[in-house]
């Protein structure tokens, strides 16, 4: 799928040369439905018809409005779905205008439209329907840390993820529903980990310094039978500078770059091996949270129990869910640089890590080598760990 920042614009305008007029059909003569077209109406005019016709009840919300012109070409189509908006597409020679998203439930639907004939004379129509109610409803949110940093400024592996309330039948329909627009567009995804949580991801990785939008056209879209979306979710991100930090286990060093620059070599010491917990993953992480003061406590353990700890690490970020920060080493500062020593994390020297903390965005990439653990794709938002082929075989439409 690519994306671009043009999206896909409403096809809204000023209708000029004649008034709407409101009639009790949807025909493009002006006059109501029971007259006689061969008498009232002007047999060079264009025609304007509307699909569905005026005053049907009981209308799916993912059924396209679709209008047409005979005689003429449409100038302007307003889709209006209960207080939003619809964009949609003419055809090449504009006879024809077709929705691009669901619409509201158990609405009442008003669309206007005008048309010129070869003369340049304007006709305008206007008609409404209603859409059938939901029998229940679904809803969609960000993920929790995404949420919790709207805002900020993002890295450029940047993952936009989403997660259902429930299990989602219909995942098709549904990612039709999402859009994705980029100042600088290039070739992106989305990818179903699981009937609960969709994930989209760029091929490599965003370009940097720019915006990009995340609209969930969800409101009308059929997740199963009588269960449609009721409310649509926007979200908007920035994209700063391209920070990537590679790191290399084996020789214990950290460069990261900025824009492609390498701006600062960082002495570190990482997970002491021995056992899978205290190996340090190797692969592509994105930085997710940070804090000034993390407790760490060994998992599974308790005070007394063999290998327990609990530590107050300061200026760590996180990049994955199986525990692993870039933080400020506690101690052992003879490790730096020269040996593994930590429990999976990896340590830096003070300043360092005070660097690393300030300049760090979510989403910026963490590129470990030298292990023999590798990061699993859903392990955090390490999503770039997974081959692009078999990521487009995870989303529903394969594109």
């Amino acid at each position: 799928m690519q994306v671009g920042a043009t999206g896909l614009r409403l096809s809204v305008a000023a209708v000029t040369g004649a008034a709407i007029v409101t009639s009790a059909g949807c025909d493009g003569y002006g006059r109501s439905a029971g007259e006689s077209a061969n008498k009232q109406a002007d047999p060079s005019a264009a025609r304007v018809t509307i699909t569905p016709v005026n005053g049907t009840a009981g209308v799916r919300p993912d059924d396209p409005v679709i209008v047409r012109a005979t005689r003429g070409r449409l100038d302007n189509v307003v889709l209006d779905s209960g207080g939003k908006q619809i964009s949609g597409e003419f055809n090449p020679d504009r006879t024809q205008w077709r929705s691009n998203w669901t619409l509201m439930p158990g609405a009442k639907i008003n669309v206007q439209a005008s048309a010129r004939n070869a003369e340049g004379r304007a006709v305008s129509v206007a008609s409404s329907f209603n859409t059938e109610k939901a029998a229940r409803t679904f809803k969609v949110s960000q993920d929790e840390v995404l949420e919790s940093r709207r805002g900020d400024t993002y890295g450029v592996g940047l993952p936009l993820v989403l997660n259902f309330e429930h299990s989602v039948s219909n995942r098709a329909a549904v990612e039709k529903s999402l859009q994705v627009i980029a100042d600088k567009p290039v070739l992106g995804a989305w990818h179903w980990f699981g009937d609960q949580q969709v994930v989209y991801r760029a091929k490599t990785y965003w370009p940097a310094h720019q915006k990009i939008t995340l609209i969930a056209h969800l409101s009308g879209v059929p997740e199963a039978k009588g269960v449609y979306g009721t409310k649509d979710l926007i979200r908007t991100y920035k994209i700063g500078a391209a920070q990537i930090a590679y790191l290399d286990i084996a020789k214990h060093t950290m460069r990261v770059e900025w824009d492609g620059k390498t701006v600062r070599h960082i002495p570190i010491s990482a997970g002491m091996g021995g056992s899978t917990e205290y190996t340090t993953t190797s692969g592509i992480h994105l930085n997710m949270e940070k804090d000034e003061d993390v407790t760490m406590t060994s998992p599974g353990r308790g005070p007394g129990d063999a290998g327990y700890y609990s530590e107050l690490i300061h200026y760590a970020v996180r990049v994955s869910n199986a525990g692993e920060y870039l933080h400020q080493t506690p101690g052992d500062e003879g490790c730096l640089g020269n040996s593994n020593c930590s429990h999976g994390c990896i340590r830096q020297p003070a300043s360092d890590a005070i660097w690393y903390y300030k300049h760090s965005q979510a989403g910026d990439p963490v590129d470990i080598t030298g292990t023999d653990r590798q990061v699993e794709p859903d392990n955090g938002w390490s999503f770039y760990q997974m081959p692009w082929n078999k990521w487009l075989k995870g989303s529903a439409l394969h594109r």
